[in-house]
């Protein structure tokens, strides 16, 4: 059995819980203004403005990207110690 992770599932099931979770938050801050987090959405997506429907697609893009910048650095991270050999000297592979 390999332990291997595809880069693809990673990537984009990484950036599809970046782009919900952008969503959900930004749909929070519409029903609890008072609790908004649109602030942080600025300081951490280059672009991002309170709110327009150009705002708001370049969220989601960038929210995507940011999913697979963490796919293609976590990816390959993960597959390189999971080939290793743990301490016990038992091969995942």
């Amino acid at each position: 059995m390999s332990s291997r992770l595809s880069l693809a599932a990673v990537g984009h099931a990484t950036s599809l819980l970046f782009l919900i979770s952008f969503t959900l938050c930004v749909g929070f801050d519409f029903i609890f203004p008072e609790h908004a987090m649109y602030e942080s959405w600025q300081k951490l997506l280059p672009g991002f403005e309170w709110i327009s429907w150009k705002s708001f697609i370049l969220g989601l893009i960038e929210s995507y990207a940011y999913g697979w910048y963490v796919a293609l650095v976590w990816t390959p991270l993960y597959n390189v110690f999971a080939s290793k050999k743990n301490i016990s000297g038992e091969s995942h592979e």
